[in-house]
């Protein structure tokens, strides 16, 4: 599987299975969450993307799924409408 280099996912370890088909399926394994000190909360103003928050915050436009790890989300999609949103510290 290939995966942008700055990808959580990019040195990930994978494991191949068997589903209930069948079909040999290769899946990634999670890294770990890292750990995130929180920074505080960003009332989001309209227009206002993840993408753009964690260009913001974090000087990193992909890191928007640090801010679904931050807000107890799996997906970015479902913090994606939420007005108050907990923003994780820069470095950590």
């Amino acid at each position: 599987m290939n995966f942008d280099v700055k990808s959580r996912y990019a040195k990930a370890s994978t494991i191949t299975v068997t589903d209930g088909r069948g079909r040999t399926v290769t899946a990634v394994v999670p890294p770990e969450a890292p750990r995130q000190i929180f920074l505080g909360y960003h009332v989001r103003r309209q227009g206002e993307g993840l993408d753009h928050l964690a260009a913001r915050y974090l000087n990193d436009p992909h890191g928007y799924w640090r801010l679904a790890l931050m807000n107890d989300a799996m997906f970015a999609e479902q913090i994606s409408e939420l007005i108050e949103i907990a923003i994780p510290a820069k470095g950590s």
